[in-house]
């Protein structure tokens, strides 16, 4: 019987899960996005005055994702319609009759996710957001938390949820989707002989890496191992668009180690400095900063630290990057923000799709001071879950359990 609503097995299984985080990992046309909006809808008409938020990275990808998604589940079903009382299009809400919303909503930093609580939770294309603005976001979330997204290279869901209890991965990949075509099936499966690790990542859902990351010589380690050698720390500075970054460095047998010290937005220059006493740096190590903030430097010498402007010269960042790409880069966990650059940071793509030796100048405020060590003080020398396989059930079958959920 043709219901204008259709479920896949990947409906069900987010549906009837018994945990608390449930994290869909899936290739290209999955159709992950689409079926927890199903469930989400689904809760919505089933449970009174709920506040169900999601989120992404802004609301352009909203707009022509998830939001699209939902408005198109929402125009295709009578059932669905007969228990929503408005559409808000400007503030992006969906307005049940029996009290609940849906609302589509960005969060610009982790200041900003403190704002609102909720009962469930969808973060749409999670490695578009930092795990501190995720981490706000649950903690104002009374009941669950969905999340999808593709593992083009692992982030902070692999390092922080993955593994822990009441946390489920789902995989997925366009084989669990009933509804795409023959022909775009083809098209994913073509990917094997052209790229196989885009084949892994887009066809079968599997963890992989960024095409063109600069730095894929790092490590997680949990924390700097006794007996290492402190080398620098490493300072850029921002303000009000960007964060500013600090990092210390250590070397131990040939390989770096790297600890995160400080990542934030707004910050003065005797903030800074409170920071990172607060932080346990000495205040008579050296810090290698940004050279092109003469005044700020000088100013953190007057609080009593040792700071010295980065010699960059020509080619800074094409000899700093091969000074850094001969070590063994250890990076501890605490480390969020630095390790979501690395996942990121990438050389450039000409309109041809050839990859250039210069990186897009992105995802680099911990980077960069990383960068100004290498180039000041290092010298060139040769040197795996709860997972779930998906149940086969009929599109018809998921259909008629939608239709009993909507109308109960």
């Amino acid at each position: 019987m043709h219901l204008g609503w259709k479920a896949s097995a990947l409906f069900i299984e987010n549906y009837y899960t018994g945990a608390h985080t449930i994290v869909n990992q899936g290739g290209t046309n999955s159709g992950k996005t689409y079926a927890i909006l199903q469930v989400l809808f689904c809760l919505a008409a089933q449970q009174s005055n709920q506040v169900i938020t999601i989120t992404g990275q802004d609301v352009p990808h909203l707009r022509s994702g998830a939001l699209r998604d939902a408005l198109g589940i929402y125009s295709g079903s009578v059932q669905l319609a007969k228990k929503i009382q408005a559409y808000n299009k400007s503030d992006r809400i969906f307005k049940f009759y029996n009290g609940t919303i849906i609302e589509f909503k960005s969060y610009a930093d982790a200041q900003d996710a403190k704002s609102g609580k909720r009962d469930y939770l969808f973060v749409n294309e999670a490695n578009g957001i930092n795990w501190e603005v995720y981490s706000e976001l649950t903690l104002r979330t009374r009941q669950r938390i969905y999340i999808d997204y593709n593992p083009n290279s692992a982030f902070w869901v692999h390092d922080n949820l993955l593994g822990q209890p009441g946390v489920q991965l789902i995989i997925s990949d366009h084989r669990h989707n009933p509804f795409i075509g023959q022909r775009v099936r083809d098209k994913i499966e073509s990917l094997k002989e052209k790229d196989e690790k885009r084949w892994r990542v887009y066809a079968r859902g599997l963890t992989g890496q960024i095409r063109g990351l600069v730095f894929d010589n790092w490590h997680i380690c949990e924390t700097i191992p006794p007996g290492a050698r402190f080398i620098a720390a490493g300072l850029d500075f921002g303000f009000s668009n960007d964060e500013t970054g600090c990092i210390e460095v250590y070397k131990q047998n040939g390989e770096l180690w790297i600890n995160e010290l400080l990542y934030e937005k707004g910050l003065t220059n005797p903030d800074i400095s409170r920071k990172l006493v607060d932080a346990g740096l000495p205040k008579n190590v050296d810090i290698i900063a940004d050279s092109a903030e003469p005044k700020s430097i000088e100013e953190l010498r007057r609080l009593g630290w040792h700071v010295f402007p980065a010699k960059k010269g020509r080619d800074s960042v094409k000899n700093s990057i091969d000074i850094l790409r001969r070590f063994k880069l250890n990076i501890t966990r605490g480390s969020t923000n630095l390790r979501d650059e690395l996942s990121r940071y990438k050389w450039k793509t000409e309109h041809s799709g050839r990859v250039i030796n210069e990186p897009v100048d992105t995802c680099n405020h911990l980077i960069d001071p990383l960068r100004y060590i290498a180039l000041n003080k290092l010298k060139i020398s040769n040197l795996g879950r709860s997972k779930t396989i998906l149940p086969s059930i009929s599109p018809s079958s998921a259909g008629n359990m939608i239709k009993d959920m909507l109308t109960t």
